[in-house]
This record gives C-alpha cells, sequence and structure tokens, in this order.
C-alpha cells in the first residue's frame, strides 16, 4: 500500500515565506531622541527633519546590508528624565544609534547613559551621535568611544570668529563677554578669554546672566556702554540674543555683535534691521565657497520645504558621515557590530560643499569648516522673509578652526 503525501501550492508557499522571514536580517535601526513637543520643540523638530532626510538619502543609495534603515522617533519632552526614558524605550525596540542635538542638558543624560548601558552591555553597544550639544565637557571629562559630536563648541566658534573679524578689521582692541549662566555661556566666556591674545583684544567686561528670563536688558547695555566695548561677543540664543541687541539699538548703543545663533529662524525677523552689520559664525552657508552649497540647499528645500539653516546642515553632514562609514563595515551574523563602525566613523572623512569634514579620533570631535557670515541686504538667499540675509566673509577650514584636544579627555577604547 504506498500513501502519497500531496502538499499543496499554497501551504508550500506559506512554508516558503516562513523560511525567508526567519533567514531575514533585522534592518539597521536609528533612533532620535529629540524635543518634539511643547514650547521648546521648534528646535528639536529641525533636528528631526534633518535627520530625516539624511536616513532617506542613505536609503535612496541602498540603506545598509541590502535593507533601508529605520528611523525611530522618541519625543523627550525637552527634560533629561524624559530622555533617558525614551533611550530605554529606543534600545529595546532595537536601535543601535541614537541621534540627538538640543540641550547640552541632555546630552550629557544619554551620553552617559549609552556609557554605562554598553559596559553592561558588551557586544551590544549604542551609539551616540550628537549634532549639536556644544558643552566642552561633551568631549572633555565625559568623552568616551560610543559618543560622536558632529557640531561645533565654544572654542572653535569663537576662534572662527575672532579669526575672521580680525582679518576684516571689524573685531576692535576692546571686547565684551555677554553669555547666559549654564555650562555653555561659561564655555563661552572662558574661549573669548583664552583667544584675547590672538585676537589682540582686552576683555573690558563680562556678565553670565539667567538664561531667558530677563525681559530688559538696558542695565547690561548700559554697563556695556560704560565699558567702551567695540564688540560683543555672545554665545546667547532665542530672546536672550534678540532682546540685548533691541536694548543695544533703542540706547543708541555702538558695538558689533559677534554670535553663535543668529541664524535660528525667526531671530531676523524678530530683530529687523538691528541685526544688520551683526556677524555669525556657523557650520554652513550656501554662498559660501563660490555657492557650492546652492544644489544642496535646494534639495533640501524641494523635499522639507525651505532652505537648510540653523542646526540642519550639521546634522545632515554629521549623519552623511555615519552613512559613508557604514559602506565599510560588513554585516555579521546580518548585524552591525557597533564597535567596527565607531572605528570606521574615525577614519572617515567627508566632503561638504563648505570643505571637508573629519572625525578626530582622539576625542571624537568634529573638525569641520566654519563660515563666519555678516547679516546684510546684499546675501543672495533672503532669511525669514526679510531682506535680509548671511553673506560669508570668511570660510575657515576644519584645520584653521580647530581647538586642541583638552586634557580632561581619557577616552578608553575597544581591547
Amino acid at each position: 500500500m504506498s500513501i502519497h503525501v500531496v502538499v499543496k501550492p499554497l501551504v508550500l508557499c506559506a512554508a516558503l515565506s516562513m523560511v525567508g522571514m526567519t533567514t531575514q536580517a533585522e534592518p539597521l535601526k536609528i533612533a532620535i531622541v529629540e524635543t518634539l513637543s511643547g514650547p521648546q520643540a521648534s528646535t528639536g523638530l529641525m533636528f528631526r527633519d534633518a535627520t530625516r532626510y539624511a536616513i532617506n538619502k542613505i536609503n535612496d543609495e541602498g540603506g545598509w546590508n541590502g535593507e533601508p534603515i529605520k528611523l525611530l522617533e522618541y519625543d523627550s519632552q525637552g527634560t533629561p528624565a524624559g530622555a533617558a526614558e525614551k533611550l530605554k524605550a529606543a534600545i529595546a525596540d532595537g536601535a543601535q544609534m541614537v541621534v540627538q542635538g538640543a540641550s547640552s542638558a541632555i546630552a550629557g543624560q544619554l551620553s552617559e547613559d549609552i556609557r554605562k548601558y554598553d559596559i553592561r552591555n558588551p557586544g551590544k553597544e549604542v551609539l551616540y551621535l550628537n549634532v549639536g550639544a556644544e558643552a566642552m565637557e561633551l568631549t572633555g571629562s565625559k568623552c568616551h568611544f560610543h559618543a560622536f559630536r558632529f557640531a561645533g563648541n565654544s572654542d572653535n566658534s569663537v576662534k572662527a570668529l575672532v579669526d575672521a573679524m580680525k582679518a576684516a578689521n571689524v573685531l576692535g582692541t576692546k571686547v565684551y563677554s555677554m553669555n547666559q549662566n549654564y555650562s555653555w555661556g561659561a564655555d563661552m566666556q572662558a574661549a573669548i578669554h583664552r583667544e584675547a591674545e590672538q585676537g589682540g583684544y582686552e576683555v573690558v567686561g563680562e556678565m553670565l546672566h539667567d538664561v531667558n528670563k530677563i525681559q530688559d536688558f538696558s542695565p547690561y547695555v548700559q554697563k556695556i556702554a560704560a565699558s567702551g566695548a567695540q564688540t560683543v561677543i555672545t554665545g546667547n540664543w532665542s530672546n536672550d540674543l534678540l532682546l540685548l541687541m533691541k536694548s543695544a539699538k533703542a540706547s543708541g548703543l555702538n558695538v558689533r555683535f559677534a554670535t553663535t545663533f543668529l541664524d535660528q529662524p525667526g531671530n531676523l525677523a524678530n530683530a529687523g534691521h538691528v541685526a544688520l552689520g551683526a556677524y555669525v559664525v556657523h557650520p554652513f552657508d550656501a554662498e559660501a565657497n563660490d555657492s557650492a552649497g546652492a544644489a544642496f540647499s535646494e534639495d533640501f528645500k524641494s523635499k522639507v520645504g525651505h532652505y537648510p539653516v540653523y542646526v540642519e546642515p550639521q546634522t545632515v553632514f554629521g549623519l552623511e558621515m555615519v552613512g559613508q562609514a557604514l559602506k565599510a563595515v560588513e554585516p555579521e551574523d546580518g548585524k552591525l557590530n557597533i564597535n567596527k563602525l565607531a572605528l570606521a566613523i574615525e577614519d572617515t572623512t567627508l566632503n561638504t560643499p563648505v570643505g571637508e569634514w573629519r572625525m578626530r579620533a582622539d576625542d571624537h570631535q568634529i573638525l569641520l569648516p566654519m563660515v563666519v557670515s555678516e547679516v546684510t541686504t546684499e546675501a543672495k538667499f533672503k532669511v525669514d522673509d526679510t531682506d535680509m540675509g548671511f553673506q560669508p566673509v570668511q570660510l575657515l577650514s576644519g584645520a584653521e578652526a580647530e581647538a586642541p584636544v583638552q586634557d580632561t579627555c581619557k577616552m578608553k577604547r575597544p581591547a
């Protein structure tokens, strides 16, 4: 007696499908943990939009291991505690890299949590990609192998401002340091003092003030006037920058502002022509390098809805650098070896529209070109629906803008 076994085509197809599902590798997952809601969400949403643009671009070029990279998004709601909870969720969901940039306080929390997690979970490491937080300690006393900064810091920002403004003969010999009273402001103040000899100026006054609590800067403007300063160098952002500049204008104070965040969207619209003649240092200007960034700017606008400004270019370039490093790392059992990726990032350079980006292995601080621009009505790319924009004055290479490694960075590398 013979027995005939008949396997229906539908059942066979289902079985083969299940086999395929078990052998197909999980896609690489990258998480962004940002402030995506609440009153401080505007910057976090810009980091998110730039991250989406960059990941989509990597996926258009093939993704990794034959699969599109999956972007996971988490709202920290602007607090370190919220970010810590969302980091746990991202890791549980399989994220191997975490992107964040708004707030050095949140960056410090995420970086330290990831450092501790990686120590406890060898072989399952997570990488922290800092695309905006600029506190010096993040590449100083809190540096570690699994954290990379794809943004500038106070040292190279002040150095670039001073070099460019001195060369343009607009810096003067008397500088006032005006900054917010937290880690970033303290870093800026220290850098302003450090560059005094090279810049040929005297710091004739300094102030660290409460963050986003002051409504009337006129008492501070009086102190600036009494000091005889010709230039105010400030790391202030948001209302603390705008109200300071408006008080200076209202009082008739004849000083030039040298800033780090004047290109934040809305600033020129709010400041109006008070901002004319002010300087800003930033990692990208579409007009810099013979307008080499124009094509990138137009492509970004076609996909996101506006030209890349403020924190967006550095986020895109940083993730492009990670994407380039990924090409050098082969999958191991279908998965990404994070330690090998970190080593590949250290060995990666990226040609951006304004020049070469290079990761410094000693502290994982990106060495990036810095553009110093002046606010003028002559700029080609207008900002905030005004008649003003940022016209490049000087483009410094990564080597020219580089500040030394901090002695406090004692990076422990994998064996």
